[in-house]
């Protein structure tokens, strides 16, 4: 069985990290940079860089800073933000970038996933989606029930479409994604743990990897999104900006639960 990856995300507005609650209310968290070389040193198998403002802002994602990431870092990384068409994708692989993650774009132009996929290879392409519940119904923990029903939504979680998660989720996959990266709206920086059951039903329809988004407070909460939500990964910010959970321990508690991880 293939191990399950911890990814720190570096949400990037004006050059710092930031971090939110529910997409709002952001807070800086430190260089992009130094943080990223910090996670690479713990034992991150992976990083995300997520330009938050290019598409609700209309500019290219930084290529500058990929080049300094590149430089300083050696494990994968991917970077999201204003990626709208192949030359985008061109460019910040010459800077170094292992992969791409796209979003807005995907949903107004599916064809995109095609063409990355095509030129580039499905390895380069990682489609997000945010989604977030519709429904008022939910269980006592205060998370969304399965059959609820889940909008997308694009340019930074500001704009809903008419897209359902789970029929678009099946379509990036079609089309030659080589991953989804699911981030819950209702669960993002609550910390009260991911959406499971929708990770799940996402985990178990798909053929691809899915990497689980939103919701992490606890070691026990990467437990669970392993165990339960059938993620192959799962990424959060804020407890490892702020040094709630150190990468390290968290990989040895994963190890000495039964969960395959790079120690």
């Amino acid at each position: 069985m293939l191990a399950k990856r911890i990814i720190p995300c570096l949400d990037i507005k004006d050059g710092q990290t930031v971090k939110g609650t529910n997409f709002v209310n952001l807070r800086q968290a430190g260089d992009p940079v130094e943080l990223g070389k910090a996670y690479s040193e713990q034992g991150a198998d992976e990083l995300v860089y997520l330009d938050i403002t290019a598409s609700h802002e209309g500019r290219k994602t930084f290529t500058q800073l990929v080049t300094r990431i590149a430089r300083e870092i050696n494990i994968p990384f991917t970077v999201g933000g204003g990626i709208n068409e192949l030359a985008d994708v061109e460019r910040l692989l010459n800077a170094g970038a292992d992969k791409v993650s796209i979003n807005s774009a995907a949903l107004r132009h599916p064809e995109l996933i095609d063409e990355i996929a095509k030129h580039f290879g499905s390895q380069v392409c990682v489609v997000a989606i945010d989604a977030r519940c519709m429904d008022d119904t939910t269980h006592e923990n205060g998370s969304p029930l399965i059959d609820g029903t889940w909008r997308c939504f694009m340019n930074g979680g500001r704009l809903e479409t008419e897209r359902d998660l789970f029929q678009w989720a099946k379509e990036v996959n079609d089309r030659g994604a080589g991953e989804v990266l699911f981030t819950s709206m209702n669960h993002d920086g609550v910390k009260n743990g991911f959406a499971n059951a929708a990770l799940r039903r996402l985990a178990d329809t798909l053929t691809i990897p899915v990497i689980a988004s939103g919701g992490a407070g606890t070691r026990e909460h990467f437990r669970e999104t392993f165990i339960d939500g059938h993620s192959d990964a799962a990424l959060a910010a804020s407890v490892f900006h702020f040094g709630e959970i150190p990468i390290k321990e968290l990989k040895q508690y994963l190890s000495a639960e039964g969960i395959n991880v790079r120690l």
